[in-house]
């Protein structure tokens, strides 16, 4: 459970304590047969439990790890710290999906960010003069001021291009909440079925419509480097790196590369706490955020399991799935599977190779997984003070409540590190994204000590061809520290402890194919109608009863659910 909205320190310890065990998950008898069962207890497969529940589908999440949450889970790494070890941020979570679970009541708390972005500079050579930053929020004209420190001009054209952006934005969000385009239901079957198929095209069409003459600038978006973009409008380098970032976040790509502009757009398309674009930290850490959709799917009659690894998605004579097989050889049948598991791990290791086409599985190879994130999570016993915007007596500034961007000076840094790291090499100055959630949040670390989140681009998942070793993850986690300390004196002597998750520990710990938080890359052949393959993007596969509810799916976003509620009707009506 979440250390939500608790005040009794007893309580909110006790609560604490349930997101590191693993909530009331195996306070229920495992049945041998369910309507439904969901492999992988992330939060994508606890929604789509809670929805099936809630129409009348007997369900049960089967999770691997001893702990709920897929990827959005509070790990205590150090005694006293809890860590959102993977996932850090909160935002993206469709407001109908918060209504309708009830997540507030159930546990939910989330800490707004105001202001949210902050990127010092080093700038040597200033004859010790304080070096600039530039810091964003939701307050406009603070924003204006802060970039006018950079360029004029610059602070003049941001209220357009915000608005620009806000303007695409809303117009592809209903696409979010929609299932792609029936193409085959559309173009083959019955004229009735064709006709039904049509209402898919609806979503599109009013896309269309909403665009308008804006049509050629989303165009643009989604297809052009977020260089090209970013160049047009501004002229400073901090402003366009700063905003790159977003561009890049989670992707081997960089600001030069076609498509990163939608990665930019995608990270602007989320609301919380119906603020659009806001990101925010979760109480209690990401797992907080996981156990309250787990109390909810527990309320409607879900059975909710952890340490259950599913060996084998069963199959019968007749193309049809029949249940899962655990790895203690325990077997649990159902009409429906749905997999909250990468499409990669689902049809490679969990489905039985004759059950699938060569050809299927030859195109399921071609899925890109590519991933260019190493994950540190640090505890410190005091808070980071940096050179740009110090603080006096260990107190936080509204800096330190924010993603704070490192080495993001300029386009040229970026780029410098992801060609690091096409070339099989981490990178030598790498793009850092860090977060101090405790500053905000008090029940994740000790008095007076921090918990840090730093999102580190770019590594490869292969070092010059070869595997990570353990001196490979600390000469890196050398190298981090070393930027940081940099921006941040004193940082290094006030670290508690380190844990380095090289994108190979990604997959191995959290089941991300590649490392990929998205379960799959976000680039253009591998999105809507093409995600994760052209005859897949309907959640439905080639086995009868067998469905993908990960985030290796439209629309692909690994921290929301909006899609799931129309994948779970078709299966209660369609399938049982």
């Amino acid at each position: 459970m979440a250390a939500a909205v608790w005040t009794d320190r007893g309580t909110r310890a006790k609560n604490l304590l349930w997101i590191l065990m693993g909530s009331r998950s195996n306070h229920t008898a495992l049945k041998p047969c369910y309507d439904a069962l969901v492999i992988g207890g992330g939060h994508n497969g606890l929604v789509a439990a809670a929805y099936l529940q809630k129409g009348g589908v007997k369900t049960a999440v089967l999770e691997r790890r001893h702990v709920l949450g897929g990827a959005a889970v509070t790990e205590e790494i150090f005694p006293g710290f809890h860590f959102s070890r993977c996932s850090y941020l909160l935002s993206l979570l469709r407001p109908h999906i918060y209504r309708d679970l009830e997540l507030k009541k159930h546990g939910l708390k989330v800490y707004m960010r105001d202001p949210h972005s902050f990127t010092p500079m080093l700038e040597e050579g200033m004859k010790g003069a304080v070096p600039r930053s530039l810091t964003l929020g939701s307050d406009l004209a603070k924003n204006l001021n802060e970039i006018g420190k950079f360029s004029q001009k610059d602070a003049k054209a941001y209220p357009d291009f915000v608005a620009h952006l806000e303007k695409l934005a809303s117009a592809i969000r209903p696409l979010l909440d929609s299932p792609p385009v029936d193409i085959r239901g559309v173009t083959a079957g019955s004229l009735r079925k064709r006709l039904a198929a049509t209402k898919t095209l609806m979503p599109i069409a009013k896309l269309g419509l909403k665009l308008g003459g804006n049509i050629p600038d989303f165009y643009e978006i989604v297809t052009a480097p977020i260089m090209k973009i970013l160049t047009r409008w501004f002229d400073s380098e901090p402003l366009r790196a700063t905003l790159a970032t977003d561009g890049v976040i989670g992707a081997m790509t960089s600001p030069s590369n076609p498509g990163s502009g939608y990665v930019l757009l995608h990270h602007v398309m989320g609301e919380l706490e119906k603020e659009k674009g806001a990101w925010g930290y979760v109480e209690g850490g990401m797992g907080g955020l996981s156990q309250a959709i787990a109390r909810a799917a527990q309320s409607y009659g879900v059975d909710v399991f952890t340490e259950k690894n599913v060996e084998q998605i069963l199959v019968g004579s007749d193309g049809a799935t029949k249940g899962v097989a655990l790895k203690d050889g325990t077997e649990i049948h159902s009409k429906v599977v749905l997999s909250n598991a990468t499409p990669y791990a689902t049809f490679k290791y969990l489905t039985s190779k004759g059950a699938l086409s060569e050809e299927f599985i030859k195109a399921v190879d071609q899925v890109d997984y590519t991933s260019p994130v190493t994950k540190i999570n640090v505890a410190l016993d005091k808070l980071p003070n940096f050179l740009a915007s110090p603080t006096p007596d260990d107190k936080p500034g509204p800096h330190h409540q924010c993603s704070i961007h490192l080495n993001c000076e300029n386009m040229d840094i970026l780029e410098a590190a992801y060609k690091d790291a096409i070339n099989g090499r981490p990178s030598a100055r790498p793009m850092l994204e860090m977060t101090i959630p405790s500053v905000l949040d008090p029940t994740l670390a000790p008095p007076g000590c921090h918990v840090v989140s730093l999102f580190t681009q770019f590594t490869p998942y292969h070092i010059k061809g070869r595997e990570w070793t353990q001196q490979d993850r600390e000469d890196f986690g050398d190298t981090i520290f070393d930027w940081v300390e940099q921006y941040a004196p004193g940082f290094k002597t006030s670290v508690v402890g380190r844990e380095i998750l090289s994108p190979p520990d990604l997959e191995k710990i959290f089941g991300l194919t590649g490392g990929n938080i998205f379960h799959g890359s976000m680039s253009l052949d591998q999105l809507y109608l093409a995600r994760p393959l052209p005859s897949l993007s309907d959640y439905r596969s080639p086995i009868k009863g067998l469905y993908l509810c990960g985030s290796g799916c439209h629309p692909g976003l690994p921290f929301h659910f909006n899609w799931i509620i129309n994948c779970i009707y078709r299966i209660i009506f369609f399938t049982l």
